[in-house]
C-alpha cells in the first residue's frame, strides 16, 4: 500500500499513445494555423472539413474549432499507426520519415478529395517547404514520444523482472 502511494501507477502505453496523438494534433494544427495566418502556407488546416461540410461556416471560428477536433482525431489514428508499425525502431529519423510519408499521403494520394489543396507542383515554394517542415516536426514529435515511452517501458519491465 505504501508502495502505491510513493509510486503511483503509470498510465498504460496505449493511453500514452492516445494522449500523444491528441496533443500532437492540437499543437501542430495550431502551428499550422499560425503558419497560414502569417502567410507561410496557402493551405489552411480548415481544408480537412472541405469534403464533408457545406456552407461558409467552415471558414469562420466554428470551422477552425471543428477542424482542430478533426485534426486531433486524425492525429490519434496516426499515432496508433506509428505505434503498430514503427514503435520498436530507435532514432529520430523514423519519426522524420513518418512525417514525410504523411506529407506525401496528404499532398499526393489524398489530394483529390481536398479541393482546398492545389496539386503539389502548383503550390508556392513557401507552402511546400512550410508543409514539409510541419509534417516532419509532427512525425518527429509522434515518433520520438512513442519510441521513448516504448524504450522506457522495456527498461522498467527489465528492472521489475530482476
Amino acid at each position: 500500500m505504501l508502495d502505491e502511494q510513493l509510486y503511483p501507477k503509470q498510465m498504460s502505453f496505449l493511453m500514452m499513445v492516445f494522449w500523444t496523438g491528441l496533443f500532437g494534433g492540437i499543437f501542430w494544427g495550431a502551428i499550422g494555423y499560425i503558419a497560414y495566418f502569417l502567410n507561410f502556407t496557402e493551405v489552411s488546416p480548415n481544408v480537412i472539413l472541405e469534403p464533408w461540410a457545406l456552407g461558409n461556416w467552415k471558414y469562420g471560428w466554428l470551422g477552425k474549432l471543428i477542424s482542430m477536433v478533426f485534426l486531433a482525431i486524425v492525429s490519434i489514428i496516426a499515432a496508433f499507426v506509428y505505434y503498430a508499425v514503427l514503435r520498436k525502431l530507435k532514432g529520430i529519423w523514423f519519426g522524420v520519415g513518418f512525417g514525410i510519408i504523411l506529407f506525401l499521403l496528404v499532398f499526393f494520394v489524398l489530394n483529390p478529395i481536398f479541393p482546398g489543396i492545389k496539386p503539389l507542383l502548383e503550390l508556392k515554394r513557401d507552402t511546400i517547404i512550410t508543409s514539409i517542415c510541419l509534417y516532419m516536426l509532427y512525425g518527429t514529435f509522434i515518433g520520438y514520444s512513442i519510441n521513448y515511452e516504448y524504450e522506457l517501458n522495456k527498461v522498467q519491465d527489465k528492472e521489475a523482472s530482476t
